[in-house]
């Protein structure tokens, strides 16, 4: 059988991306988007065997009901990528003014998504020979890269970075390797078209990491495919 991997907010920017690269490594793909319509389409247009699940990941319902369908279509998953994310912040927030709503929609995507949907595909990562999580941070969650202007999107990837290494020796004693990678500033919808970086640029270290880095190496951040500092 092919190689597995499942991508949450697979349906565009490097969410896409890394599909599209992973589909042209001959890897079956799923996509988890939020509207299942819109996802089908983006599987369809990508060369390759590309399948798109309903996923919301802050509904703990959608995320169980997306892990059964999901086993009810592959045996075993090689790779998570938990990329869906939010950036809810807008010019004048401060971390002195703090918006609660922002700040909960945030910890809701960016950390309890990943959390949640890591347990929710736990027993089909297990039955792989070598699983692997990958959450897409940013450089925004670094200690030292942290805005107090964008309060909502530095702690919730602040905190990410801190549930990667949480989950690391919990899941080394099962086999399977967890990190975070940064994609760096990439021309997305969230991005922007004044971004530095190209959608395959961002993409790029998440899929190596899925596809090249050792197995051996787990509980690490990574940006270009070099790990850089928490």
């Amino acid at each position: 059988m092919p190689h597995t991997i499942f991508i949450t907010g697979g349906n565009r920017g490097i969410g896409k991306e890394i599909a599209r690269q992973m589909a042209a490594h001959q890897w079956r793909v799923f996509i988890g988007v939020r509207d299942l319509q819109s996802g089908e389409i983006v599987a369809k247009s990508i060369d390759g065997e590309v399948e798109a699940i309903q996923l919301d990941v802050t509904k703990a319902a959608s995320v169980e009901i997306a892990a059964e369908t999901f086993g009810a279509r592959n045996d075993h998953l090689d790779v998570l990528v938990n990329n869906a994310g939010l950036y809810p912040d807008d010019d004048g927030d401060t971390i002195l003014r703090p918006d609660q709503q922002k700040m909960r929609a945030a910890w809701e995507t960016n950390v309890y998504g990943p959390a949640a949907v890591t347990s929710a595909f736990l027993p089909w990562l297990k039955r792989a020979p070598h699983g692997r999580v990958i959450h897409v941070s940013s450089g925004y969650g670094q200690m030292d890269g942290m805005s107090p202007d964008v309060p909502a999107y530095c702690l919730s990837k602040w905190t990410l970075n801190g549930l990667t290494l949480m989950q690391t020796q919990p899941l080394k004693a099962v086999g399977i390797t967890v990190n975070a990678m940064c994609p760096g500033w990439v021309r997305t919808d969230m991005g922007g078209p004044n971004a530095s970086r190209s959608v395959s640029e961002g993409a790029d270290t998440a899929v190596w990491l899925a596809t090249e880095a050792p197995h051996s190496v787990t509980g690490k951040l990574f940006r270009d495919r070099q790990e850089i500092p928490w």
